[in-house]
C-alpha cells in the first residue's frame, strides 16, 4: 500500500465540545482509559456506577464474545474529592490490561503479515509503525474509555431531563428482532440473553445463526439500535451541527461500524412522502405537540422534536476469523495467514 501523505501527527482521539472525551491506550499495552473534561462540579459519582457499564461491556462473558479474560476494573485517578464529589476538573479513568498476550501476535506471521480487513496496512501507510499486538488503537478495547465516560454522561442526562438511553442488537445478518416496543423495553430485557436482544424468540434465532457460522471458524455482522427517551425538543443545530450528524460521527467512529441510519433511514426511501411524513397532533394530557409516528427518529431539520431518538448502527463481521486467508507482508511478499 503506497503512502500518499507524509504528515503523521497523532490526532483524532477526542470527541465533544462542552463535554469532551479523549481516549487513550493500546489493546496489549499497560492499560486503556479516558480523560473527561466538562463534567459539572458537585455531582456525586462513584467507581461502582462506572463499573456497572464496564461489566456489561467486559469480554469473555459468553461463547459469542472474545475469549480474552479481563476484569476491566476501573480506577478514577482525578477529578473527585475523597468522598466522591466531582470537582469540575478533568476526570481521568484507567483500566489496566491484565490478559495481554503479545506473543500470540509476535511469535508468528502476524508480526509481518497484514490481517485482512484489519487496520494493519492502513496504520503502516499513515504512521510507518504500528502496535502489532491486538491492533493497538484500532482494537475494540478502545471503547472502554467511551463506556466509562458514557456512564458519566448517562448520569448527567438522567438528572437533566430524565433522559434514558438504551441499545440492543436488532439484527444479526438477516435475522431481525421483532416485537420490540421502543417506549417500554428495559435494560433487563436486553440483558436477559447473551445476544443482547430484548425479543427472546428473535434472540434464539440470532444465536442459532451465530453458532452455525462460528463453528465454521467464520463470523457475521449485525445491527445495533439505540433509543434515547425523554429527550426534550430543541437539541441540535442546523446544517453542519445537526443532531444526527453528531450522532453519526460518534457511532461511526466505533470499531467495525460501517453504516448509520437515523429513524427509518434507508428503508424510508421505499415510501412516498405521504407515507413517510410524521403527522402532528396535540397530546391531550400534556398539551405538547407530538407526532403520530416516528419515522424521523425523533429528529427533524437536525433538531430533536421531543420524540424518542432512534438510530441504527451496522457492524461488519468480525475480521478475526479461524480460516486461512491470502494477504501480503510489510515487504510485499504474498503469503497465506
Amino acid at each position: 500500500m503506497a503512502s500518499s501523505f507524509s504528515l503523521t501527527m497523532g490526532t483524532g482521539n477526542s470527541f465533544g465540545r462542552v463535554f469532551r472525551i479523549s481516549t487513550w491506550g493500546e489493546s496489549h499495552g499497560g492499560g486503556v482509559g479516558v480523560n473527561l473534561d466538562g463534567c459539572p462540579p458537585r455531582l456525586h459519582l462513584t467507581r461502582e456506577e462506572i463499573q456497572v457499564d464496564l461489566d456489561r461491556r467486559r469480554p469473555g462473558q459468553s461463547r459469542i464474545t472474545t475469549p480474552r479474560n479481563e476484569a476491566d476494573a476501573v480506577e478514577i485517578v482525578s477529578g473527585l474529592t475523597p468522598d466522591g464529589i466531582t470537582l469540575g476538573t478533568p476526570i481521568a479513568m484507567l483500566v489496566r490490561n491484565k490478559d495481554q498476550r503479545s506473543t500470540d501476535y509476535l511469535d508468528n506471521d502476524m508480526k509481518v503479515a497484514y490481517r485482512p480487513s484489519h487496520a494493519d496496512a492502513t496504520y503502516d501507510a499513515k504512521y510507518g509503525v504500528r502496535a502489532i499486538a491486538g491492533g493497538g488503537r484500532s482494537s475494540a478495547r478502545e471503547t472502554i474509555g467511551r463506556v466509562a465516560a458514557g456512564a458519566v454522561a448517562r448520569k448527567i442526562l438522567k438528572m437533566y431531563n430524565g433522559i434514558e438511553i438504551l441499545a440492543y442488537v436488532s439484527k444479526v445478518q438477516d435475522v431481525k428482532a421483532e416485537n420490540v416496543d421502543h417506549d417500554t423495553f428495559t435494560m433487563d430485557d436486553v440483558d436477559s440473553n447473551i445476544v443482547r436482544c430484548p425479543d427472546a424468540a428473535s434472540a434464539e434465532k440470532m444465536l442459532e445463526r451465530i453458532d452455525s457460522i462460528r463453528k465454521k471458524g467464520n463470523s457475521i455482522g449485525g445491527v445495533v439500535t439505540c433509543v434515547a427517551r425523554n429527550v426534550p425538543a430543541g437539541l441540535g443545530a442546523p446544517v453542519f451541527d445537526k443532531l444526527e450528524a453528531d450522532l453519526a460521527k460518534a457511532c461511526m467512529s466505533i470499531p467495525a461500524a460501517k453504516g448509520f441510519e437515523s429513524g427509518d433511514g434507508f428503508e424510508g426511501t421505499l415510501l412516498t412522502g405521504k407515507d413517510h411524513n410524521d403527522e402532528f397532533y396535540i397530546d391531550p394530557e400534556t398539551g405538547a405537540t407530538r407526532t403520530k409516528t416516528n419515522r424521523s427518529g425523533g429528529i427533524q431539520g437536525g433538531i430533536s422534536n421531543g420524540e424518542n431518538i432512534v438510530v441504527h448502527v451496522a457492524f461488519k463481521p468480525t475480521s478475526t476469523i479461524g480460516q486461512a486467508q491470502e494477504t501480503v507482508t510489510r515487504d510485499g511478499k504474498e503469503v497465506e495467514l
